[in-house]
């Protein structure tokens, strides 16, 4: 099919330039909501190429199509505010944060919440159901202890990512190979050379770290106010705990992850009403409102008054942003100018694997969704990789290095909009609590610097 319309040369890069000084310029000096610079960025680039000759009717198509692949991140993030909201009623959440406190010490407290979230996403393959149950529960206890919660939620999205990138349960860890054509269990070992020592040097960080807050920052007093308070205001039944329970046990299962939720969201409901004597309309306030009582102590209030539709509202107007501001670069032809340019600059095995690392950031900066970029760039860059007789593994371990945990850095991306809309904290206060998330990409420029664990292709005759 012919291509019509398309920019290229010089006004693709203008393009390009002017919608990333929209998004720089307002986060870094005007200090402006992402979203609202995403919806600049995407305006000026659609201003831009209906100059240029590119009809609306097209980008608008591009933009409706956008977000129809993020749809289903949109659901996950509104089923997440009524889980989140339905524990906290149920108390569900009180109960893990009451135990934590009882059982953790602050020192080992962020090595260990790490190692539980690992745990938890390689058996189940998700990041977003751990950070959505443990991470959350964890965020509350770490309140309890005085941990900072930046530190807690980068220990919360190491363990997450780590069994997001390694588990054969994983989306990404299945899609990644998928568009690069390479075998799950060949894309999940050679992933190990860049991630293993990224997480070892993170548990290292946390542990360090957490010598910090060896004696606690909590008075003894303030501790046991915060555990009073928990034991007057709910009903803290061990049935509690089935919740959580059963939903990681259908993410294990490999039940979808809505079904999975919703049936999470309503054992919350029932056990609110048994064991709270919550009355069904106020449930259905939490669902939508979050839970929203007062105990009157502030420190307990930070870590229950949480949760519900509204609370994700925010998060899901970033994605609708993201795919305004993506859409109209795709429409024009902004994307394929940078493909094409890496085509001419890759010219040798070592920079095949720069450009692919690059470009792969760049569209997960521009479209801000891993699943759209691993299609665009998996399918690009094949080629490229049978040329210079590299074999494909590099490039699935590029998809996720540049992807799976690079993406959470960036706030528009529907990783770091989950993420920071779940834990309650800015992508600002966890950019530098999350070794992992940017070690993987500089060990990966290491081996491609000095050739190590640069896997080549199978000789032709013996293929």
């Amino acid at each position: 099919m012919e291509v019509k319309g398309k920019i290229t040369g010089s006004k693709a890069l203008i393009i390009l330039l002017a919608s990333a000084a929209c998004i720089l310029l307002g986060a870094l000096v005007i200090k402006s909501p992402t979203v609202v610079n995403l919806i600049v960025a995407g305006l000026v680039a659609s201003f831009l190429a209906m100059a240029w000759g590119i009809k609306w009717e097209e980008i608008q198509a591009d933009i409706i199509e956008f977000a129809k692949r993020m749809f289903p991140a949109i659901l996950i993030l509104i089923f997440v505010g009524m889980l989140v909201g339905s524990w906290m009623m149920s108390g569900t959440v009180p109960f893990l944060i009451y135990w934590g406190l009882k059982l953790l010490t602050p020192k080992f407290f962020l090595v260990i919440a790490c190692l539980i979230c690992s745990i938890m996403s390689l058996m189940t393959g998700t990041s977003w159901g751990t950070v959505g149950t443990v991470g959350v529960a964890l965020m509350g206890v770490a309140t309890g202890l005085g941990v900072p919660a930046s530190y807690t939620a980068g220990a919360v999205l190491v363990g997450a990512l780590f069994g997001d990138k390694l588990s054969p349960l994983s989306d990404t860890t299945v899609l990644a190979p998928a568009v690069s054509g390479v075998e799950v269990m060949d894309h999940i070992k050679y992933m190990l050379w860049t991630t293993v020592p990224s997480y070892c040097i993170s548990l290292i960080f946390f542990f360090v770290v957490g010598l910090r807050f060896g004696n606690g920052t909590v008075e003894s007093e303030d501790y046991n106010l915060i555990i009073t308070t928990l034991e007057n205001t709910f009903n803290l039944n061990p049935v509690l705990i089935l919740p959580p329970v059963v939903v990681l046990f259908m993410i294990f299962r490999q039940k979808p992850i809505l079904p999975s939720f919703a049936v999470g969201i309503v054992l919350g409901a029932v056990l609110a009403m048994i064991f709270q004597d919550a009355p069904l309309a106020d449930v259905l306030v939490a669902l939508n409102k979050g839970y929203t009582a007062s105990t009157e102590v502030a420190v307990v209030d930070t870590m229950i008054c949480r949760g519900g539709i509204s609370s994700m509202l925010s998060s899901v107007a970033v994605v609708i942003a993201a795919a305004t501001f993506g859409a109209p670069l795709k429409t024009s032809g902004v994307i394929d100018f940078a493909v094409d340019k890496i085509l001419k600059v890759a010219t040798s095995q070592k920079k095949v694997l720069f450009c692919s690392y690059i470009f792969h950031a760049m569209l997960i900066l521009i479209i801000g969704g891993y699943y759209t970029t691993f299609s665009i760039a998996g399918p690009v860059l094949q080629p490229l990789y049978e040329k210079y007789g590299l074999d494909k593994a590099n490039l699935s371990r590029c998809l996720e290095d540049s992807g799976t945990t690079f993406s959470p850095l960036v706030p528009w991306c529907s990783n770091g909009v989950y993420f920071t809309s779940t834990l309650g904290v800015a992508y600002s206060a966890y950019a530098f609590t999350t070794p992992m998330c940017w070690l993987c990409m500089v060990f990966a420029f290491i081996y491609i610097a000095t050739g190590f664990k640069i896997k080549q292709a199978p000789k032709k005759e013996e293929a």
